[in-house]
């Protein structure tokens, strides 16, 4: 990832862009939560090619039981936590960023910043 070079040389890493999380239907949830985990599994994979050479790698872990799917990014002492909580019909898609979800619940605005998220878990 080209992006991760650029940002050991120096660049700053772009804002990660959030949006107020709002209950909704579990098979939506589920779809977005299924559709960034296959992202950021390709994303952290391309970024840890790079930052091997420099030594500490991106972790990812999943966690999946009764009421939720998550997965945790981790970054030497940094994470984010993606998680879809799930309750009855509804879900609530969250991020959660070094333990705080903050006053109100957000997630990710599109698939397309989970990129953003990984930088700047790198730039710390």
């Amino acid at each position: 990832m080209l992006s991760v070079q650029q940002l050991l040389d120096g660049q700053p890493a772009p804002r990660v862009v959030t949006i107020p999380s709002a209950p909704g239907p579990v098979p939506a949830a589920t779809d977005r939560q299924v559709i960034v985990r296959s992202v950021t599994e390709q994303l952290v994979s391309e970024a840890n090619a790079v930052l091997r050479g420099h030594g500490d790698v991106i972790s990812l872990e999943d966690e999946v039981g009764p009421g939720g799917l998550s997965f945790t990014l981790g970054y030497r002492d940094r994470s984010a936590r993606v998680q879809a909580a799930m309750s009855g019909r509804t879900a609530l898609v969250r991020l959660v960023i070094d333990g705080k979800a903050g006053d109100e619940s957000r997630q990710l605005s599109g698939q397309d910043e989970v990129q953003a998220l990984l930088l700047s878990l790198i730039e710390g």
